[in-house]
């Protein structure tokens, strides 16, 4: 016995104190857990959100491409490459200004003296795009092409150098990171670089640049045609339209998360371009999580925020105070259970041997009734026993002592009770004409003494279908017990048969009566299982809505099926149809 409770408080008892002891220390970092796992649920959406807004600006580029590429094919000769401009304008809302020049860097259009957004785009970009003077630009081609003219001034001072920014905001989930990490988060993962055109250009197709002037984004797409590769296509975006193109990038937000966390993509500023909820203020520069978009759109921000944040840390205390309270309550039930085992030790022994003793008796009392029902019954199989009374006593013992074996057998094992649900039929070859005829004479007395007329237009030759006898009958007692049910009045019923072939061997059973009928819009609710028509049909009639149910049930079963359709001149008419046997069905020769 001491030995027991050594072994058990060295085993069980001390590693629970240990493990409480570290539960509890870990209390302190819950807050921090919480956090963390939320910080990465909503960076994954932020990532998300900002994949796509980054997956509509590539769509826009080339959607560029197609455009040029279909201006292209319906230029005519005369119009030249001067008129790019006003023609990409009115076929793409996008674009703002467009652009061609040569790889040589003659800028074909627009001209400088052109409308003012042509003046001043030439202002402004055409040295750059003239190749006379490098620009601080941001790019989305990753690699440089080994065959590029300029490829030797890739490797100057001024190409290499890139300027980092500091981010213009500041994510919550990310400054606490790099203060136990040392990560250098304030810094923009989009760096500007200083290149002239024709090096960013190189010998790919497409490309995005996106340069700041004067504080302002300028966002440049450029598409090189194949039909003509030695000019560059391109286009000034607008601006105002591209942010109302990414409003339904950031309102993808899931319902399920709209309760909790509001989306917002700002722009270079920490000014937000679209919201995800309606009305939302905050501290913009100071998001929960926040991703950036890319090159395209440099230092715009995808960024999640906490519509409550003192939720967050609500949870982390009530986290605690719970887990606190369990830790104490489970280190209270180890030190009962332990002290409560330890007790208890010397009547699970006597428990133990009760059990033993338990199994004796139940084979003693099990012995008992099986004795005598040997007995008695090898008395009466040996013809000892010449006495009819005694005879009819020792059965009536034999019975009793079974009954009382059944009973034991009972309240020592529980039985479970197992419904599956499963019909089983007794499929058979058989004719249905035979089984109506003995349908209807076995109903027959029923309806006839409650007053029902019952016609059977049966054939003479049989009708052979392949099927469960008693479950058919069953069918068809329904659907005369339905027009019983609903005959209004008139008590008449109909019961038809005809075999046809067309569209394949088939017989059909009709059931008709002059009932009120069913409503147009119930003729197949009627075969649901509980439903019953409304009340002017059904008001006062018995009757739980499963007839029809497990009619058609059992005619599906069978390959056919039970459906209404209203009788001429009022009533209705339920029509079992069901396949003919063809092997027992064929015509003699």
């Amino acid at each position: 016995m001491k030995k027991i409770a050594l072994v058990f408080l060295l085993a069980v008892f001390v590693p629970s104190l240990v493990l409480a002891w570290l539960a509890v220390r870990s209390l302190r970092d819950q807050q921090l857990v919480l956090e963390r796992q939320q910080s990465l649920l909503y960076q994954s959406v932020a990532d998300a959100l900002a994949k796509e807004a980054d997956n509509f600006l590539a769509d826009q580029q080339h959607e560029f491409g197609q455009q040029v590429e279909a201006l292209l094919a319906v230029r005519k000769p005369s119009e030249g490459n001067g008129s790019f401009d006003d023609r990409l304008r009115a076929a793409w809302p996008l674009a703002e200004v467009g652009f061609v020049v040569t790889l040589g860097g003659k800028l074909l259009c627009p001209s400088p003296k052109g409308p003012p957004p042509c003046g001043e785009f030439y202002a402004e970009n055409g040295k750059f795009l003239g190749n006379v003077q490098s620009a601080e630009v941001y790019w989305n081609n990753a690699k440089i092409p080994a065959n590029n003219p300029g490829a030797n001034s890739f490797s100057n001072t001024k190409y290499a150098s890139q300027t980092q920014q500091i981010r213009s905001v500041v994510p919550q989930q990310q400054a606490s990171v790099s203060q136990f990490e040392n990560i250098p988060q304030q810094y923009s993962k989009v760096a500007s670089t200083e290149a002239e055109f024709r090096q960013l250009v190189g010998d790919s197709t497409e490309g995005t640049v996106a340069r700041f002037l004067e504080n302002k984004l300028k966002v440049l797409v450029w598409y090189r045609a194949r039909s003509d590769p030695g000019l560059i296509f391109g286009a000034q975006l607008s601006l105002a339209k591209l942010k109302q193109g990414l409003i339904p990038v950031v309102q993808q937000l899931e319902p399920a998360l709209r309760d909790d966390i509001a989306a917002a993509l700002l722009d270079d500023n920490a000014k937000p371009v679209a919201i995800s909820r309606s009305g939302f203020q905050t501290d913009w520069k100071h998001p929960f999580v926040a991703t950036e978009l890319g090159e395209a759109l440099p230092h715009w921000e995808m960024a999640v925020y906490l519509l409550n944040p003192a939720k967050l840390a609500e949870s982390a205390h009530v986290l605690r105070l719970t887990l606190g309270s369990l830790i104490g309550l489970l280190l209270l039930a180890i030190g009962v259970g332990g002290w409560l085992i330890v007790a208890d030790l010397n009547r699970q022994l006597a428990l133990a041997r009760q059990k033993t003793d338990f199994v004796s008796n139940v084979s003693h009392e099990l012995k008992t009734p099986l004795t005598s029902i040997r007995m008695f019954a090898e008395l009466l199989a040996e013809g000892r026993v010449s006495d009819p009374g005694k005879s009819q006593s020792y059965l009536n013992i034999i019975s009793a002592e079974a009954s009382r074996l059944t009973r034991l057998i009972n309240n020592v094992l529980d039985f479970s009770r197992l419904e599956r649900g499963e019909k089983k039929y007794n499929f058979q070859p058989c004719d249905l004409a035979a089984l109506l005829r003995e349908t209807v004479q076995t109903y027959r007395p029923h309806l006839e003494a409650n007053g029902f007329e019952l016609r059977a237009e049966l054939p003479e030759q049989p009708a052979a279908i392949h099927g469960d006898r008693d479950a058919l009958a069953q069918v068809i007692v329904n659907l005369l017990s339905n027009a019983e049910k609903y005959s209004n009045g008139r008590k008449e019923i109909t019961l038809e048969l005809e075999a046809l072939r067309k569209p394949l061997p088939h017989v059909d059973v009709r059931i008709l009566d002059r009932g009120p009928g069913v409503p147009p819009d119930c003729g197949e609710k009627i075969f649901e299982q509980f439903y019953r028509a409304h009340d002017s049909l059904s008001s006062g009639i018995q009757g739980s809505g499963l007839g029809l149910t497990l009619a058609r049930r059992i005619a599906r079963a069978h390959g056919g099926d039970v459906f209404y359709r209203p009788r001429e001149g009022g009533g209705s008419c339920f029509t079992l149809r069901l396949p003919l046997d063809a092997e027992i069905s064929q015509p003699s020769a």
